[in-house]
């Protein structure tokens, strides 16, 4: 390999391949390095500037406006709220369904792994969906954005298959040592699986953080959005007003107040990713290596 390399070809596609590379990186940065310098420019330079990465004048009137309003305050809470609980019960779920179905002795254990793969291909749809929300009570509930999805079949099938792929002879003598099924789940499987854990972590917490479209089907109460679907509204109706009376500037800023906003609603992640990122390929291949 390393003698491809030191031939002529071989340097013009690494030079070739790293120029694509930069390309692709600078491609997918600017659009985002844009995004928050016209968060801090003034509405007038945004409409004469097309494109810029240095804002001229150096605004924070779109930030003032936005933490002054009680709306988009309460709309992170709700967010927060459902990403933490969101991501704790479907972990809790994924993870204590996982281990059982890993469990060659389990009694219909194939019945059971052919419905979750049939409700891969195959959902009820949308309506059918929201008749159970509603004949359960949780519209306009919080529980209606966490419940319906808290169970992804495909991450199911990952994290079991990772399991399968634990040594059996550490459970087989937790269990000599009078550990029961619980025990084996709690004291030997969960700290080996902290891989798995941490990379379906950050796969829930993308999920409840950044969907709108459940909170638009089930949530009526604009108290209760979350700031995905208050964004999403703000995109939507250019001269939408989501501040309270009181709010510091009379007249919001329009283009810089939708760049602060999609700034603020993704900056959480990736403040978040950078401490799971060591366990986020790794725990993706090990679940995934074997059938």
């Amino acid at each position: 390999m390393n003698k491809m390399h030191n031939t002529t070809p071989g340097r013009i596609f690494d030079v070739c391949n790293h120029l694509l590379l930069i390309v692709l990186g600078l491609v997918t940065f600017l659009p985002f390095v844009y995004v928050m310098a016209g968060s801090f420019a003034t509405e007038a330079e945004i409409a004469r500037r097309s494109f810029f990465i240095f804002p001229e004048t150096f605004s924070l009137e779109a930030y003032r406006y936005i933490f002054s309003t009680s709306t988009f305050v309460r709309s992170i809470g709700v967010s927060v709220f459902v990403t933490v609980v969101g991501t704790l019960v479907s972990l809790a779920l994924t993870m204590t369904m996982a281990y059982p179905l890993s469990r060659k002795n389990l009694v219909g254990r194939n019945l059971l792994l052919n419905l979750i793969i049939f409700s891969m291909v195959f959902s009820g749809g949308m309506v059918p969906t929201y008749i159970v929300v509603r004949s359960l009570g949780l519209l306009d509930s919080l529980w209606a954005l966490i419940l319906p999805m808290a169970i992804n079949p495909f991450y199911l099938i990952i994290v079991k298959t990772f399991f399968q792929n634990l040594p059996v002879e550490l459970e087989e003598a937790a269990k000599i040592d009078g550990c029961t099924e619980i025990g084996v789940f709690w004291r030997i499987v969960l700290p080996l699986s902290k891989p798995v854990i941490a990379t379906f972590t950050l796969f829930y917490a993308v999920f409840y953080w950044n969907d709108f479209f459940n909170a638009l089907l089930y949530i009526s109460d604009s108290s209760k959005w979350p700031v995905q679907l208050l964004l999403q509204q703000l995109m939507m109706v250019a001269n939408v007003d989501f501040g309270d009376m009181d709010a510091l500037l009379a007249e919001p800023p329009e283009e810089s107040l939708k760049l602060a906003v999609i700034v603020v609603a993704t900056l959480p992640i990736l403040v978040f990713y950078p401490f799971l990122q060591k366990h986020f390929a790794k725990g993706v291949m090990l679940g995934s290596v074997k059938g």
